[in-house]
C-alpha cells in the first residue's frame, strides 16, 4: 500500500506554485473557448461529455478563421505529402561525400516513415489549433512498441508549465483523470492508495485525478544509464495520498510547448490571434444577436391592437379568424420599429474583415483576377506567405527542432537507423527547414540570382571575359541549397572530381590522336616530294 513521501509533497507544493501562476489565464482561455474553440470550452466551465457548447455564438465567422488558419500551418509547415525537413552535415568535407550523403538521405527517409506510421498528422494539426486560439499548445512524444514513435497533444487546461533562464519550456505538470481500472493496470494495484484500491472494486470505470510531473534533474549521477538518472525526471503523483505511483526519466524533454507570439515580460504561456481578435468576435457575435431579433421583428413584427375592439386571442397564424365587434372600424397593424437591416448587416461585415485579418485569412486565400498571369499569382503567393517569417522562427526554435531531434533520439534508441560508415562517427548534423513557407522566405535569394544573369547577358556579348567573375560550381551549389534538391538527385564533389578527370584524360588522348593523324598526315604528304629530289641527285 503506499504512503505519504517527501518527494511527492515537494512536487505538490511545486504544482500549486504553478496553479497559482496560471490562474489569470484560464478566464481569458475559457472566452476564447467559448467564442472560437466551442468543443474545448472546458477551462474553468466543466461540462459533461457531449453537451451543447455553442450556446454563445450566433456568427462562425471566427470559428472557421481559426480552421482555416491551422489548416494552412499545417500544410506549409509540416505537409505529409511533401519534405518539411532535411538533414545535412555542418561539416563541408561530408557534406561532398556522396556515401555519407546518401546515408543521411536514408535516415531521413527512416524518420518520414515514423512520421508517416504514427499518429503525428492528426495530433500535429491538433497543436496549430492550440497554438492560434490559445496561444499556446503542448504536444507529448513517446516512444511505442508498435510504432515507434506516439505523440499526443494535451489540452492546455491540462498542463501547467514554466521556463529555464534561456526562456524555453522545460517544466510540465500535467493534471489529468483515468479510470480507475486503468489506473489499476498502468500502476499496479500495490503502489496505490487504499481509496483507489477501493474505487476499482466498486466502480472501475469513476474516474481518478492524476499529476504528471516531468522536470530537469538537479542531482543525478551521469554515470549511471538507469531512468533514475536521466537528464529529465518523468514522475506520476497520487495527488490526494501524495504519493509518487512511477518515477522514470528521459533522455530528452519529452514535451514541446511552443507559443505562437510571447510578451517578454510574461512568462510560461503566450498570446494567440484569437486573443488579438476577441474583441471583434464578442462583438459580432452580440451585433448577430441583435440583427437576428431585428429580423425576426420585421418578419413577424408587433401587432397594434385595440382595448376593446377584437375578442381575445388574436391568432396570428395563417388562415387564423379574429373576430371583432359589429360597428367597429378598428383593425390590426403591425407596429414599424423602423430597423435598418443593411447598415447592421454593413457594419457585421467590417468586423468579419477585422477577424479574418487577425487571422491571416487575407494572406492565405489569394484574391486572383481573370487578368493575372501564372508567373504572377505564384509572386504574389510567395509573398504572402513571407508575412508569416515571425511565426516561423518561433515555431522552429520551440516546437520543429526539439520536436525533430526528440524523434532522432527515439529512432536512434530503439535501433531503427541502419549502421553509420566508421569515417562518420562523431560528426554534427543540423536540420534545415524545407516546408513551402520556409522555401518562401528564401525564394528571395533564387530570383536575386536569375536577376544576375539575365543583366549579365548583354554584357558577356560586348565582353565574353565577364564571365570570369562568375563561379558556376558555386552558383550551382546555391541555387541546390535554396531549392533543397535531394541528394541522390545531385552528384558528390568526389564524383565530380572523377568524372571532370576522366573528361580531362579522354580530351588529352584525343588531342595527341590529332596530333599523330596530322603528323603522319604531313609526312605521307612530304613522300613524294623527297624522292623527287632523291631522282635528279
Amino acid at each position: 500500500m503506499a504512503t505519504v513521501d517527501e518527494q511527492a509533497v515537494i512536487l505538490l507544493k511545486r504544482f500549486s506554485s504553478l496553479q497559482s501562476q496560471r490562474q489569470t489565464w484560464e478566464s481569458h482561455w475559457q472566452e476564447i473557448a467559448d467564442f472560437v474553440v466551442p468543443r474545448k470550452a472546458d477551462v474553468t466551465k466543466k461540462r459533461s461529455p457531449g453537451d451543447k457548447r455553442t450556446e454563445l455564438v450566433f456568427d462562425s465567422t471566427a470559428i472557421h478563421a481559426a480552421e482555416l488558419l491551422s489548416a494552412s500551418l499545417h500544410g506549409m509547415l509540416t505537409n505529409m505529402s511533401t519534405k518539411w525537413f532535411s538533414l545535412r552535415y555542418l561539416d563541408p568535407d561530408l557534406e561532398g561525400n556522396d556515401e555519407a550523403k546518401e546515408y543521411l538521405l536514408s535516415v531521413e527517409e527512416t524518420m518520414y516513415t515514423a512520421f508517416a506510421r504514427s499518429n503525428f498528422a492528426e495530433q500535429i494539426h491538433e497543436l496549430y489549433h492550440d497554438l492560434i486560439t490559445f496561444g499556446t499548445g503542448v504536444i507529448f512524444v513517446e516512444d511505442d512498441d508498435e510504432f515507434d514513435v506516439r505523440f499526443s497533444t494535451r489540452h492546455i487546461a491540462e498542463c501547467y508549465i514554466s521556463e529555464d533562464e534561456t526562456g524555453r519550456v522545460d517544466t510540465v505538470f500535467r493534471k489529468f483523470q483515468m479510470p480507475a481500472r486503468a489506473v489499476v493496470n498502468e500502476f499496479g494495484i500495490d503502489n496505490l492508495s487504499q481509496k483507489i484500491q477501493k474505487t476499482d472494486t466498486e466502480n472501475p470505470y469513476e474516474l481518478v485525478t492524476l499529476i504528471h510531473a516531468v522536470f530537469p534533474r538537479q542531482d543525478r549521477d551521469i554515470t549511471k544509464l538507469t531512468s533514475e538518472n536521466k537528464a529529465f525526471a518523468s514522475i506520476y503523483l497520487d495527488p490526494e495520498a501524495k504519493t509518487a505511483l512511477r518515477e522514470k526519466g528521459f533522455d530528452s524533454f519529452p514535451y514541446m510547448a511552443p507559443r505562437f507570439l510571447k510578451a517578454s515580460f510574461e512568462i510560461g504561456y503566450g498570446r494567440s490571434p484569437a486573443m488579438t481578435a476577441l474583441p471583434d468576435i464578442k462583438m459580432i457575435n452580440k451585433m448577430s444577436e441583435v440583427t437576428i431579433r431585428a429580423a425576426q421583428k420585421q418578419v413577424d413584427p408587433p401587432l397594434l391592437v385595440p382595448d376593446d375592439g377584437f375578442i381575445l386571442p388574436i391568432r396570428t397564424v395563417p388562415g387564423g379568424l379574429n373576430f371583432y365587434r359589429s360597428g367597429t372600424r378598428d383593425r390590426l397593424e403591425p407596429l414599424n420599429i423602423g430597423a435598418n437591416n443593411p447598415l447592421g448587416l454593413q457594419m457585421e461585415e467590417q468586423r468579419r474583415k477585422a477577424i479574418q485579418s487577425a487571422f491571416f485569412v487575407d494572406q492565405l486565400i489569394l484574391s486572383q483576377g481573370p487578368q493575372m498571369t501564372a508567373t504572377e499569382v505564384v509572386q504574389r503567393t510567395e509573398e504572402k506567405m513571407r508575412l508569416l517569417g515571425p511565426v516561423l522562427g518561433r515555431l522552429q526554435a520551440e516546437l520543429l527542432q526539439p520536436l525533430i531531434n526528440r524523434v532522432f533520439g527515439i529512432l536512434t534508441e530503439r535501433k531503427v537507423f541502419r549502421p553509420a560508415p566508421e569515417f562518420m562517427r562523431d560528426t554534427t548534423i543540423d536540420i534545415e527547414y524545407v516546408s513551402p513557407l520556409a522555401k518562401a522566405q528564401r525564394q528571395g535569394d533564387i530570383q536575386s540570382a536569375m536577376r544576375l544573369l539575365e543583366l549579365m547577358q548583354p554584357m558577356v556579348q560586348l565582353d565574353p571575359s565577364i564571365l570570369d567573375n562568375i563561379d558556376a560550381d558555386g552558383f550551382v551549389k546555391h541555387l541546390v541549397k535554396v531549392l533543397s534538391v535531394p541528394a541522390t538527385a545531385v552528384r558528390g564533389q568526389d564524383e565530380i572530381a572523377r568524372i571532370r578527370q576522366t573528361r580531362a584524360a579522354e580530351q588529352q588522348q584525343q588531342m595527341e590522336m590529332q596530333q599523330a593523324m596530322q603528323a603522319a598526315q604531313a609526312a605521307g604528304e612530304g613522300a613524294p616530294f623527297i624522292r623527287a629530289v632523291s631522282d635528279q641527285q
